[in-house]
């Protein structure tokens, strides 16, 4: 990968904020559930970029046909994305969910074999491998206690990997026709009138809109909003964009790996979660999957 000042500044950033994403998710789930999170986490987001616009700092072309466009990224991210990752949280502890998030890099080279024809290296295969022995190695030990919640915490941990893992794919083809800044608008805006919706609607058939409300008399969870709104929402959403703009999306994704370890310290430090022996021999061999996945691509390749 050529190097890259600007990239390698935004990959950083992506990389912090991303990282303590999960505790910040863990903390306000404690006041609100998944949906009204979510709702709240897009509001801000959508009040940021209408902020930035109103001080002429972004520039949108927002007509309907470049929004329909859009719509089948925007249901992968952050739609997808972020409803599985926020309900995976519920029943997984974000150390956990830090490490098994490490395998969206696998997941990215596969897709990306499979829909744009990319051919990888034998080595690139048995490191793919090698990640995947990881997430089978983390979810049998869970399974042992025979914990539906906890197992399910894990499939929606993955299907939050494979969700990234897709975008990442798609956002290499649609950053040809639109800026940063318009795809990361636009796939706000949509999840701002799309989490609203659901959460009122739920509150309209139980009865509760006045509960909606209630989280704000936390300042935990003010504080957690903001930043999963502003940072972890709208910042990552445009560094994400810029960097796919820039570089393959198999490079882009092992930026995301470097998080796992902020994620892991932070949940053991903040939340005081348990960091068992399996949690670090699946995530070995998941980073490690990772690293030769991503390194191995100099030798001769072999047909997908």
């Amino acid at each position: 990968m050529e190097f890259n000042k600007k990239v390698y500044m935004a990959a950083t950033a992506y990389t912090l904020i991303t990282g303590l994403a999960f505790l910040f998710v863990k903390i306000a789930l404690t006041s609100a559930d998944p949906f009204d999170l979510l709702a709240y986490r897009f509001t801000v987001a959508f009040i940021a970029i209408l902020v930035a616009y109103a001080f002429k700092k972004v520039k949108i072309d927002y007509s309907i046909e470049r929004i329909k466009k859009i719509i089948p990224l925007a249901l992968i991210y952050p739609l997808s994305f972020f409803t599985f990752q926020t309900f995976g949280l519920q029943y997984t502890s974000s150390a956990e969910a830090g490490i098994l998030m490490a395998s969206s890099p696998v997941f990215t080279l596969l897709l990306a074999t499979y829909f744009i024809k990319e051919k990888t290296t034998f080595y690139q295969k048995l490191s793919i491998l090698l990640s995947v022995a990881g997430v089978i190695y983390i979810t049998v030990n869970k399974s042992t206690g025979l914990n539906f919640n906890s197992i399910l915490g894990v499939i929606l941990i993955l299907l939050t990997a494979l969700s990234i893992a897709g975008y990442n794919v798609m956002a290499r083809i649609y950053t040809r026709d639109f800026t940063s800044i318009e795809l990361s608008s636009i796939m706000i805006f949509i999840s701002f009138i799309g989490y609203n919706l659901i959460s009122i609607i739920k509150h309209l058939i139980k009865g509760t809109l006045s509960s909606f409300f209630a989280p704000l008399t936390s300042i935990s969870f003010i504080i957690s909003i903001l930043y999963l709104g502003v940072l972890s929402s709208l910042v990552t959403s445009l560094t994400t964009n810029y960097i796919l703009s820039k570089i393959e999306a198999s490079k882009m994704s092992v930026f995301a790996n470097l998080a796992t370890v902020i994620t892991i310290i932070a949940g053991a430090v903040f939340l005081k979660e348990n960091i068992y022996y399996y949690h670090i021999i699946g995530s070995i061999l998941i980073v490690g999957g990772v690293l030769g996945t991503n390194f191995l691509d100099k030798l001769p390749k072999s047909e997908p």
